[in-house]
């Protein structure tokens, strides 16, 4: 089992910056993917970034060049820059946690953060 401990939302106005961060801590995988992804009141839940053990990225076009991901290996910690925050930026989000057990992904989530952005 993997537990993830998330840190860092709130309320901003547009324009503004935030920043995320989710430790992972329990059976840690040595090849894995951490992320965020995030959910809007009546929308699905979308990735937002994510980077791999090796310091692959991947962004949502929405938030390229605004926010950045990057990791701690050495604290299993992911942190999520965001910058130019806009009102549709608004949302709970979630970290995530996907490990490598030889056959198959494990996938872990946090428990959400709430970010408002507002206008």
């Amino acid at each position: 089992q993997v537990q993830l401990v998330e840190s860092g939302g709130g309320s901003v106005q547009a324009g503004g910056s935030l920043r995320l961060s989710c430790t992972a801590s329990g059976s840690i995988f040595s090849i894995n993917a951490m992320g965020w992804y995030r959910q809007a009141p009546g929308k699905q839940r979308e990735l937002v970034a994510a980077i791999t053990s090796g310091g692959s990225t991947n962004y949502a076009a929405s938030v390229k060049g605004r926010f950045t991901i990057s990791r701690d290996n050495t604290k299993n910690t992911v942190y999520l820059q965001m910058n130019s925050l806009k009102p549709e930026d608004t949302a709970v989000y979630y970290c995530n946690y996907k490990g490598w057990g030889g056959t198959s992904w494990y996938d872990y989530w946090g428990q959400g953060t709430q970010v408002t952005v507002s206008s």
